[in-house]
């Protein structure tokens, strides 16, 4: 079972805006994982550069103001060469979800269940990333609850990455 559990870990990102650091810091899924593919550099390089600075950055064609994601190198709607990286709201709706039960990698072998979550971010088109959502990975999903980025900082790692995680934000 994942080792993070929303308000009860000593790690929690609630007072620390997500920055873990440190050995056992806390990670939602277990230290030793591989660094995420970043290659080729010049494609997704710009958006982790931007988890790295806790900024969710994705791609836009700056002649249309149309979102995309995941990298490309040519915009999806006019198939053009000329893209930018802009930053977008860390915030987001829960599209849809899975709990995952077998682990993908050895070094997740203790670490389920957890939750993956597909994201929709309506500020920048509706477009739809992948996540872990944090908390009890026994906890009730609802389709279309707000959600908001936490960014789990992995400085040991070699090279030093960080990833996007989600969490539920309660209603008023």
């Amino acid at each position: 079972m994942s080792n993070y559990i929303l308000g009860q870990n000593a790690a929690s990102p609630e007072g620390d805006g997500g920055h873990h650091g440190g050995a056992n810091a806390g990670y939602y899924l277990p230290e030793g994982l591989p660094a995420p593919l970043a290659h080729p550099v010049e494609l997704y390089g710009p958006y982790w550069e931007g988890t790295r600075a806790e900024k969710l950055v994705v791609q836009r064609n700056p002649a249309t103001g149309v979102y995309q994601w995941p990298p490309q190198w040519i915009t999806h709607d006019t198939q053009s060469f000329d893209i930018e990286w802009a930053e977008v709201a860390p915030r987001g709706i829960i599209h849809s979800w899975t709990r995952i039960w077998h682990p993908v990698h050895p070094a997740l072998k203790d670490a389920g269940p957890y939750i993956l979550v597909v994201v929709e971010l309506p500020h920048a088109g509706n477009i739809r990333m992948l996540g872990n959502l944090l908390g009890d990975p026994a906890q009730n999903i609802v389709i279309g609850a707000d959600v908001e980025a936490v960014f789990e900082h992995h400085d040991n790692a070699e090279p030093p990455f960080t990833l996007v995680q989600w969490r539920t934000v309660p209603n008023p």
